[in-house]
C-alpha cells in the first residue's frame, strides 16, 4: 500500500487542533470537500474554515486523541475520543465523546470527512431540562 501522507497530516492536525491554529485544517482538506456530521453538512474548504471557526467561538477547549485507524488505499476510518470544554454546557466542565470519522483522499488531501458520533452525550444530555429526559429515555432503552 502506498504512503498516505494525507492520513498522517489529518491525524498530525487533529492531535493539535485548537482555536489558535484552526488556518493549519488548510493543509489537510481538498478545495471541494465535503464535511458532515450529525448536525451540519457544508461543502468547500472555506465553508469548512466558517464552520469550524464557529464551533470554536464557544469551545474553551477541545483535544482528540486518536484511538483506531483503518485504511485502505484513498479512504480511512478513524476512531477517536473528543474531550472539550464548552461555555454553555456541563457548568463548562469537560465533556468527552467517542467518535468515527470516514475519510477519502482526493490529490493527497481529504475530500470528503463525515463523523458518526452520539450527538446525546455530545449535546442534549448537557441542555438543562432535554438533559434529564434524554438520559432517562437512554436508560431505559438499554434496559428493556
Amino acid at each position: 500500500m502506498k504512503d498516505a501522507l494525507w492520513l498522517d497530516r489529518f491525524i498530525e492536525v487533529y492531535s493539535s487542533l485548537s482555536p489558535y491554529n484552526l488556518h493549519l485544517l488548510r493543509d489537510v482538506y481538498h478545495a471541494d470537500v465535503e464535511f458532515t456530521d450529525p448536525m451540519h453538512r457544508v461543502e468547500g474548504i472555506q465553508a469548512l474554515l466558517l464552520y469550524f471557526d464557529n464551533i470554536y467561538t464557544q469551545v474553551t477547549h477541545c483535544d482528540f486523541v486518536i484511538e483506531h485507524v483503518f485504511r485502505s488505499e484513498s479512504e480511512a476510518a478513524v476512531y477517536w475520543k473528543m474531550t472539550f470544554i464548552h461555555n454553555k454546557l456541563n457548568g463548562k466542565q469537560p465533556i468527552t465523546v467517542q467518535g468515527h470519522s470516514h475519510i477519502k483522499a482526493k490529490d493527497d488531501l481529504v475530500i470528503f470527512h463525515r463523523d458518526y458520533l452520539d450527538l446525546g452525550a455530545m449535546l442534549y444530555e448537557h441542555l438543562p431540562l432535554i438533559g434529564s429526559l434524554v438520559k432517562t429515555i437512554k436508560q431505559r432503552a438499554s434496559t428493556s
